[in-house]
């Protein structure tokens, strides 16, 4: 088998919740950046076309014929077994090490890998080749006895290895008679020995991420799919500040020469919202916790005016969009974007999406820090933005960059704003503060009622007074608008089935927008397809629906943002945090209660 294979989704993520790294199915690192998920991507093989031996950390076996891979139980740390024609195998274990230590997390902007040869005499060739500034240039080195500095930016990374420097430099191939270690991370002396280092930062990375997935609370059913899930979305969160990012890669087109390629590795605050709401139903609150404090920064920022709907993880404001001219793109598809114009957008669903995660801070006695008076004066200020911008034009949750309409859902988020807001206020015995937001509610509940609702149709529309479908409109019944009884909700479903579906997948939209229709189905929007199956009672169809949907999943268990419902081709950007969000959701919902086997 090829030692460089073609570029695909099949790829596997490692993380601390600093820096991640993409590897493909032969422990190829093809996807990875610093100092952090937004920063320049060392590693750009994925990105890079046909040159796949540039922008990469391979080890690769001579006579390779097989690769397997498999995470460590309950962690993101990899193993890759590599066998050759001659018998010959070895082990390669990825990991970004984290790890309580000096009473602080310890996440090094770090890549650590472990070699080990498990069988005959294998022999080993190490090309390790970082680029600098998105592609324009393999990174110059230096070196001393046990290290390479390879100088990618303003600050180098330093590998320090106990493998001999010079067949790393040379990319020289050589037996692999004992274990080897490779940390490739900041640009200062290691102190100790770094084989004994690593296996020990090896272990404590094994008990940490053990010890976090002991305390999620999952169903009995899909367990594995739960816990793969979770562990992926809090590798995304930056955990510096609490953002949590939509995917971590840029430009993975979301159908084949679409040029639909757009840089994901910012915190938009609706996919942050769904992604700490199904991390909340299995009690991760540390993720929610520190997603709270961005959100409040974020508010601060504001200074009581518009939210954008992403910032950086960092919470800069400006994320200016242009091409890095120098990669070639995904399987070739350029181009590859780095920043995102929709900051520009205005998307007044995001006030909803702060006031919703917020709200469980005044009720949560688990929570280091509850919310008080001082944080309701801050979320009303929220709350006036979205009652101001209800009945306003947006480019909605897709984010339509030629066309604005007044989005039903945008104004169920304003709706569902004001509504939390009612109901913080009686917890803190606001009573007047309470009639007033519950008075605005009210008063945004009849005009979807009035305005959304299309009557030749029979279904509630996209955007106000108009007629086309979204998959979105199934929200409502999530957010607590609707009964699932409810007459209006049942016509709308039944419409949205007929309109968007396609097989067992579920469009966006069935409008043409900036680009054309849409060629492949987005899926959340599946999933969200299987919560209403399960709501109309369609219990078994929703199950069968579900198991096809992780059948999709990579071999690492994840899934991207689109998929192709001719063929079954995942596409967009890897791993997507809201559909990461759909697994737990719909395994939460569907499984049997515990109760059957106890």
């Amino acid at each position: 088998m090829t030692q460089t294979p073609r570029s695909s989704l099949e790829l596997w993520p490692v993380g601390n919740c600093q820096v991640t790294g993409l590897l493909d199915e032969t422990g190829g690192l093809v996807w990875g950046c610093v100092p952090r998920v937004d920063g320049d991507p060392v590693f750009c093989a994925l990105m890079n076309g046909d040159n796949q031996s540039e922008g990469v950390w391979r080890i690769g076996l001579e006579g390779l014929v097989s690769s397997s891979q498999e995470y460590l139980r309950n962690t993101p740390i990899l193993k890759t077994r590599l066998e050759a024609e001659d018998g010959s195998a070895v082990e390669i274990l990825d990991f970004a090490p984290r790890f309580r230590r000096s009473g602080r997390m310890y996440r090094p902007v770090a890549f650590a890998r472990i070699v080990r040869p498990v069988a005959g005499t294998p022999r080993i060739t190490v090309n390790l080749s970082p680029m600098k500034n998105y592609g324009e240039a393999v990174a110059e080195t230096t070196n001393g006895t046990n290290h390479i500095r390879y100088l990618v930016g303003p600050q180098a990374l330093r590998l320090t290895t106990d493998a001999a420097v010079g067949y790393v430099l040379e990319k020289r191939t050589f037996r692999l008679e004992n274990d080897l270690h490779f940390f490739l991370g900041p640009d200062e002396p290691f102190s100790s020995n770094v084989g004994h280092e690593l296996e020990t930062m090896l272990e404590l990375t094994d008990h940490y991420w053990r010890h976090w997935v002991r305390g999620l609370a999952t169903v009995m059913e899909w367990q594995e799919a739960i816990i793969r899930a979770a562990i992926t979305l809090k590798i995304c969160q930056h955990e510096e500040t609490g953002a949590i990012v939509a995917a971590l890669t840029t430009s993975i087109p979301e159908a084949p020469g679409s040029e639909r390629n757009w840089d994901y590795r910012y915190c938009w605050i609706r996919d942050a919202y769904y992604t700490v709401q199904a991390l909340n139903r299995l009690g991760a609150l540390d993720v929610l916790e520190k997603y709270l404090a961005y959100l409040r920064n974020i508010v601060d920022n504001a200074k009581g005016g518009a939210v954008q709907p992403l910032y950086s993880v960092m919470g800069e404001a400006q994320l200016d969009e242009s091409f890095a001219e120098n990669l070639a793109g995904y399987r070739g598809m350029g181009p590859v974007r780095k920043g995102n114009a929709a900051y520009h957008q205005v998307q007044h669903d995001a006030y909803g999406q702060i006031v919703l995660p917020t709200v469980q801070a005044f009720f949560d006695q688990r929570l280091y820090r509850m919310a008080d008076k001082a944080d309701f004066e801050s979320l009303e200020q929220v709350g006036e933005m979205a009652w101001k911008m209800h009945d306003q034009p947006d480019a909605g949750l897709w984010e339509f960059r030629t066309r604005q309409e007044v989005h039903t859902y945008s104004v169920l988020m304003s709706w569902a704003a004001c509504g939390r807001i009612a109901t913080v206020a009686d917890r803190l015995g606001l009573t007047e503060k309470a009639e007033f937001w519950r008075d605005r509610a009210a008063r945004i509940r009849d005009k979807i009622e009035s305005e959304a609702w299309n009557e030749e149709g029979q279904h509630y529309a996209s955007a106000l007074g108009g007629k086309h479908l979204d998959a979105s409109l199934l929200q409502m019944i999530d957010l607590g608008f609707l009964k699932p009884e409810d007459e209006r909700f049942q016509l709308t479903f039944a419409a949205v089935e007929k309109g968007l579906r396609r097989g067992e997948h579920m469009l966006r939209y069935d409008a043409e927008d900036d680009f054309g229709l849409p060629e492949t189905a987005f899926n959340i929007c599946t999933f969200w397809l299987m919560e209403a199956l399960h709501l109309a009672g369609r219990e078994e169809e929703a199950r069968a629906l579900f198991e096809t949907m992780l059948s999709h999943r990579t071999k690492s268990g994840l899934l991207s943002e689109d998929l192709d419902f001719n063929n079954g081709e995942l596409w967009g950007n890897f791993p997507q945090t809201y559909s990461l969000v759909g697994i737990i959701n719909c395994a939460t919902l569907l499984s049997k209660p515990w109760s059957v086997i106890r």
